[in-house]
């Protein structure tokens, strides 16, 4: 049985989270939240958040053992993009898309033998 968490619209871009997701990916609960504790990058704290949340959710609604968790599957999807314009020379204006982000978590108890 596996639990999972979602953060959605989250205003950092995918690309940015997925730097620090990747660091996790496949860890045990306690030392992804130790990875993420000393990551110096803005989405390591909104990606703490949500392995506390899906882990709270496999430990309340599944009766999963905290200390067996680990992170099955990590990943995160653009969000709607904020589209901005910036004013530049002769009357043109650039074009400023400030992404966001839908992150999930998936996490599952390790059994004996593997």
């Amino acid at each position: 049985m596996e639990a999972r968490a979602t953060a959605k619209h989250i205003r950092i871009a995918p690309m940015k989270v997925r730097i620090v997701l990747n660091l996790i990916r496949g860890k045990g609960v306690g030392e992804a939240l130790s990875i993420l504790r000393y990551t110096p990058k803005r989405a390591s704290r909104v990606i703490e958040k949500v392995v506390r949340s899906a882990a709270a959710n496999a430990s309340n609604n599944l009766d999963l053992a905290m200390d067996d968790l680990y992170i099955v599957e990590a990943f995160v999807g653009e969000g709607p993009t904020l589209k901005r314009f910036h004013p530049r020379q002769r009357g043109q204006a650039f074009a400023i898309l400030k992404r966001s982000s839908h992150v999930t978590v998936v996490v599952r108890e390790r059994r004996e033998g593997r």
